[in-house]
């Protein structure tokens, strides 16, 4: 009877919803609800600094080491490649991270040492074995593989595109394009309580590479920006519906709780948030649930959002104003806005702890992007949060430290594989 408990609980344990941002990604990834040690944070390089590389900054996030807001480590892949997006294997060993402008990907052992990241493959042949699918986008952990949304194609450097799936010992298992009726893609997020998937939709290659300013000049290239939301039949990779959500919806986030059955995401270019709700037939509508800022303030640029763990709150970075906006989303389709602070030139990402008590803000968006109309301030900066207001913990410049544009962040923790491997131990003999 006791190892049947202990292996019911550990089967409780690696089913709860999980990721790093710890509430935005995979179902199926093991979470650390306690103190994170470590923020990786995968960074675009700049020419003429350091080494000029991308490469990926492991900094102490744990205030009881003496690691604590300094960094620890840094690892460059060599060359510029327009670092973007990564994610955990499903056992949280490796983290897959990419370039969308040549598409390649690294996978760094994060569990060997977590305070030293190692780089131990590289796959430089994606667009290839994929069949012609250039920008990977996101790194969404399945059981033994890794889902990847991309944004672009080798045709015509356009929006038409796929999600392609590869084997977590990297080897390509299979690209579904995008339906004809929304070429587009960006993000891509399961619910496994539902088997539904949703998947947004930004722009391709010939945009995301432009300078900003000159792509906003641009009246036909502004017009190849995509307005969909896509729901999946997630086990069989089957399109159901597509939604309309104006212009450039990119990140979704699922409500944790599973009676929840919604989604929130934020539209990009008309600075509105959105959410996804589920129907008593079991088909979805999406509904404007807020606006983020004000008209007289737009364009803001949406970027890149959070949802708490309680599904009490929802973080959103808007680009050009450097500022997070906090909603209360108790009620879905009325959420109010209740805190706002600036926190730099300019910021993008946002990452928070599974407790909620901690977040942590990077400056990058995308290398031709960053710096425009003020100041091109690369930051990670991370606060505290009470429930009503964020107060700053510790500041790392970028710039100084000669590091790069910081972009993607991701947690790590000492010793959390072999606690989860001594579990597994005892079950199994007990």
């Amino acid at each position: 009877m006791k190892r049947i408990t202990l292996a019911i609980a550990m089967l409780v344990a690696y089913a709860l919803p999980a990721s790093a941002d710890e509430t935005c990604q995979s179902p199926y990834l093991p979470k650390i609800v306690g103190q994170e040690d470590y923020v990786y944070v995968w960074t675009l390089g700049v020419e003429g600094m350091g080494d000029g590389s991308d490469k990926l900054v492991t900094v102490g996030a744990n205030p009881a080491r003496d690691d604590y807001g300094k960094v620890v480590d840094s690892v460059s892949v060599g060359g510029r490649h327009e670092a973007h997006h990564g994610g955990f294997s499903d056992d949280r060993r490796h983290l897959w991270v990419g370039g969308l402008d040549d598409s390649m990907i690294y996978i760094f052992d994060v569990a060997a040492n977590p305070a030293h990241p190692k780089l131990v493959k590289t796959i430089d042949d994606f667009e290839e074995a994929s069949g012609g699918v250039v920008g990977p986008h996101g790194y969404y952990a399945l059981p033994g593989r890794m889902l990847i949304p991309a944004l672009s194609n080798t045709e015509d450097r356009g929006g038409r595109t796929a999600i392609v799936e590869y084997s977590n010992a990297g080897e390509h298992i299979r690209t579904t394009w995008m339906p004809d009726d929304a070429p587009y893609g960006y993000d891509a997020r399961v619910n496994v309580h539902l088997n539904r998937m949703l998947t947004s939709s930004f722009t391709g290659h010939a945009n995301y590479m432009r300078k900003l300013p000159d792509l906003m000049g641009d009246a036909e290239a502004m017009k190849d920006f995509g307005d969909t939301v896509v729901v999946w039949d997630f086990h069989a990779m089957k399109p159901l519906q597509t939604l309309k959500i104006p212009v450039a919806p990119l990140e979704i986030r699922w409500a944790l709780d599973p009676r929840n059955e919604y989604a929130f995401i934020e539209a990009a270019l008309t600075g509105e948030l959105w959410g996804v709700f589920r129907k008593e037939d079991g088909t979805f509508e999406a509904v404007k649930v807020a606006d983020i800022g004000t008209r007289e303030e737009q364009p803001l640029l949406a970027v890149d959002i959070s949802i708490s763990s309680d599904d009490k709150f929802l973080f959103v970075d808007t680009f050009m104003d450097g500022k997070v906006r906090v909603y209360d989303i108790s009620d879905p389709r009325n959420a109010k806005q209740i805190y706002e602070r600036k926190i730099g030139a300019q910021v993008n990402m946002v990452s928070q702890s599974w407790d909620g008590e901690r977040i942590y803000f990077t400056s990058s968006l995308l290398a031709n992007w960053d710096g425009t109309g003020h100041e091109d301030e690369q930051f990670l900066r991370a606060f505290t949060w009470d429930g009503k207001e964020l107060h700053p913990t510790f500041d790392i410049d970028f710039r100084e430290k000669e590091l790069g544009r910081p972009h993607l962040m991701r947690f790590g923790q000492l010793g959390f594989w072999a606690s989860r491997e001594t579990d597994a131990t005892v079950a199994a003999v007990d």
